[in-house]
């Protein structure tokens, strides 16, 4: 019999419909192994038992009833630790809200619920949304469960982990400046971070308002066209919401490569560890070999990503926790003190000067557009570490390494979807993104799925 935890939710829905699997069967299941493999992955801060139970009962009920709702009805979902969710704690991977219990649900929350998911917890993240390892010293560092020695990625390293783990179906995590791509490629799950005001963050705690992106993560394609769809859509709430229209994203979602152009900025050949060269190089062949139109492109302006990035990021955190980093200094961690004090040394002409670099940056991507369908690079330049013991110079390292390869994304609003291209010569997942032009998503998620179709995660170094 297939193991039920790692089912698509795409491959469950049907069973559910048909009444041939029971929610409630389906949660117990998830749960039980929530109980079991958590202690030592740490994906949950705040599981859900009773409450999952009860949503599982409700669903199973109206299905029975005849009230199927669509592809999500009785999937069970983790929740992201920094979406709202009216009277269940919200920690947001900190120590500043460790007691936190909201009194309203996040947009993106409330949507996925009327949807009719089964929530089965929050999950844990690097403290605050803004590091790259999944190390939190006030919830327990989340492990990657193909090598407990080694890190899940962040900050939305619960979500990957846990999908990568069966814990759960689907997850939400968010990006500001690669915080879903970055695990997805290390848990080898698959990672949408959607163009800027796509998704509402109304009911999300920030990190860089201007760069916050929210997503979905799923160990499918059509898992993560599934939820975008529900996801997507404007909120009057959220002041960067886009009013554009929706598309069904999971209609031609089996739409061939062929003829697809595909442009490789040069900037993503550099500075890349062998392993993700060599599978890199092994998926153009093959991407090639699909039908697809694959080019180098000079795009000189992603150079400035670096400066940009470290000079909005901290800049936007520090503003927000500006008042908590004067009176309550010691609740934060090492790491993300220094990163968000660092922000508050950002003077007025240093912030205009990056956000006038991202507005050189988006022309350059609109104009390199013009010539390709869709860009592509490694999703991050490096394999995956192992945990240290100095784990604050460590997540630095990885957001020095890691951030000029996934912040162009959030820097131009772009969207960018990460996939699996293998496993290094330890056995570990290395990803890259397929990045496209604004409200993309329906052809980055049908490249993802033709892409999927060649089982990236049985290509070993």
């Amino acid at each position: 019999m297939t193991d039920l935890s790692f089912l698509t939710a795409t491959e469950l829905a049907p069973l559910i419909r048909a009444k041939q699997l029971s929610p409630v069967e389906l949660t117990k299941h998830l749960l039980r192994r929530i109980d079991e493999f958590d202690p030592i992955l740490r994906t949950y801060i705040t599981p859900l038992h009773e409450s999952a139970l009860k949503q599982a009962r409700e669903v199973e009920t109206d299905i029975m009833h005849g009230l199927y709702k669509g592809p999500l009805h009785g999937i069970p979902f983790g929740i992201k630790d920094n979406y709202y969710t009216k009277g269940i704690r919200t920690t947001a991977g900190s120590k500043l809200f460790a007691d936190f219990i909201p009194t309203k649900t996040a947009t993106t929350v409330k949507k996925l619920l009327r949807a009719g998911i089964i929530m089965l917890g929050k999950l844990n993240m690097h403290e605050l949304a803004a590091g790259s390892t999944g190390t939190n010293p006030f919830f327990d560092t989340t492990r990657n469960p193909w090598n407990v020695e080694y890190m899940p990625g962040g900050s939305s390293g619960g979500s990957s982990a846990a999908l990568a783990a069966g814990l759960t179906t689907i997850a939400t995590g968010t990006d500001t400046f690669g915080s879903i791509r970055l695990p997805a490629a290390m848990c080898g799950i698959y990672g949408l971070k959607p163009t800027y005001g796509l998704v509402s963050k109304y009911g999300v705690f920030p990190t860089a308002l201007s760069l916050d992106h929210a997503g979905p993560m799923a160990r499918s394609v059509s898992d993560l066209a599934s939820t975008l769809q529900y996801m997507a859509g404007y909120d009057a709430n959220d002041p960067t919401s886009l009013h554009v229209p929706i598309p069904c994203y999971t209609e031609d979602l089996n739409k061939e490569m062929k003829g697809v152009k595909i442009g490789i900025p040069t900037y993503y050949l550099e500075g890349l560890d062998p392993d993700v060269e060599s599978l890199f190089n092994h998926a153009i062949v093959t991407l090639k070999s699909l039908g697809a139109e694959i080019r180098e492109i000079e795009i000189p302006e992603l150079s400035l990503s670096t400066f940009s990035g470290y000079v909005i990021v901290p800049g936007e955190a520090s503003t927000f926790h500006y008042e908590w980093l004067q009176t309550r200094s010691e609740d934060y961690s090492t790491d993300i003190r220094s990163f968000f004090l660092s922000g508050t040394l950002t003077n007025a002409p240093q912030y205009l000067k990056a956000q006038q670099v991202r507005r050189r940056m988006v022309k350059a991507f609109h104009k390199a557009l013009e010539k390709v369908d869709i860009m592509l690079g490694p999703t991050i330049p490096t394999t995956t570490p192992a945990f240290v013991k100095n784990w604050v110079d460590q997540n630095l390292e990885m957001i020095r390494r890691c951030l000029p390869f996934t912040v162009p994304a959030n820097l131009t609003g772009a969207p960018s979807l990460s996939v699996p291209m293998g496993l290094d010569k330890r056995g570990l997942p290395v990803g890259m993104q397929f990045i496209g032009n604004h409200l993309a998503e329906k052809e980055l998620l049908q490249l993802g799925h033709a892409w999927e179709r060649i089982q990236p995660l049985s290509i070993r170094m």
